[in-house]
């Protein structure tokens, strides 16, 4: 079975034996009472990694957001959301719309929608905070973040990114040779911008392959957080298991995480060519989610069926408007390029036994 399911991108699986070893899982107290050394030393690394003030680290982005938009309401805050916003941060912001927070979304990667919005409330008293993904896995584009911040350092708010795709695959420094940047920091490294106003939550449960999540910014904000948040305060800290993939990830991604990227964009490269030999082609760009457009007369739940009746599992979900179906590859550097090659063909064998090759909807019965 060749599996395109996985969103472990750099292929970091951290076996147990390639672990610090650990005496406890947890020490039973909640992270406000007590933080381990090793907690503390990992968010201090990420917070080097990800140009940032202070970081602080949450067992997921679920456990950070869900007090984010809570502290941060301590101020008279407006939330104005990228409409394509990933679920987890919206429901940190439906608990504070819930308690009388006001909220909008804008056209997603749409500055100029958002400067119409906040040039409209600029007289309103609220201070807006600004919340978006750092990077889109179904089209592969980076949100215009250089703009977004111009826009809330000339409002004195906050730009909150979401940057969980993009965290181990983009960096600093990118070019035609190197697209994805270098260090794995992240889209605001790839843009190169930063600032007080710069909010950054991340799992790094993706390219990292640890389960746990870092928010950094600045010192004030995220001390401020540590003080007030509620999860830290009723429940415990990332497990020490956990912290030690951590470490061992930043690790992996000083030593050889630069030649893993490579190693990736020749993997996606080499997916896009073999389907533009077919005549097919993928949304996505150069980000190892290659999701395919519409193939004429094959529907994407008859394909996913068949490419598993023929040993490949993909992803079948739904598109935004929660009608047609998707299927996305997920390419990581576990793949082989005969894996590649296997999925390819496997899509090109199911398309030619499509019954009659008829022209049809995504939608299949």
């Amino acid at each position: 079975m060749i599996d395109f399911t996985s969103a472990l991108y750099l292929g970091m699986r951290h076996p147990h034996r390639s672990l610090r070893p650990w005496t406890e899982l947890t020490t039973g107290r909640p992270a406000a009472l007590e933080s381990p050394q090793e907690v503390e030393h990992l968010a201090r690394q990420l917070a080097r990694l990800l140009g940032c003030e202070r970081a602080t680290l949450g067992t997921s982005t679920l456990h950070l957001f869900w007090d984010l938009f809570e502290v941060l309401a301590r101020d008279r805050i407006r939330i104005y959301t990228d409409a394509g916003a990933y679920p987890i941060a919206r429901w940190g912001i439906e608990r504070v719309a819930a308690r009388g927070v006001e909220t909008t979304d804008f056209q997603s990667h749409d500055p100029a929608a958002l400067e119409g919005l906040l040039d409209q409330d600029s007289g309103s008293g609220f201070r807006p905070v600004v919340v978006t993904d750092g990077l889109c896995p179904g089209n592969g584009r980076a949100a215009p973040l250089p703009e977004y911040l111009r826009l809330v350092q000339a409002h004195s708010g906050y730009l909150v990114v979401d940057d969980t795709q993009a965290l181990g695959i983009l960096g600093h420094g990118p070019g035609p040779n190197v697209p994805y940047g270098a260090g794995g920091a992240g889209t605001p490294a790839w843009y190169g911008i930063d600032g007080s106003e710069l909010v950054v939550a991340s799992s790094l449960a993706k390219g990292f392959g640890a389960p746990l999540a870092v928010l950094a910014g600045n010192a004030e904000l995220i001390s401020r957080f540590e003080l007030l948040s509620s999860i830290r305060t009723h429940s415990s800290p990332p497990s020490l298991a956990s912290i030690s993939a951590g470490e061992r990830a930043l690790a992996l991604n000083a030593s050889e995480g630069d030649d893993l990227r490579r190693r990736l964009l020749r993997l996606v490269h080499q997916f896009r060519e073999h389907l533009r030999q077919l005549g097919l082609s993928s949304s996505g760009g150069i980000f190892p989610v290659q999701t395919l457009n519409p193939i004429p007369g094959l529907g994407m739940r008859r394909l996913h069926s068949g490419l598993l009746a023929r040993g490949v599992k993909t992803v079948l979900r739904r598109a935004r408007n929660g009608w047609e179906a998707r299927l996305s590859f997920l390419i990581t550097t576990l793949h082989t390029p005969a894996d590649i090659g296997g999925g390819i063909t496997a899509v090109q064998t199911a398309r030619a036994l499509a019954p009659g090759r008829r022209q049809s909807s995504l939608i299949e019965t």
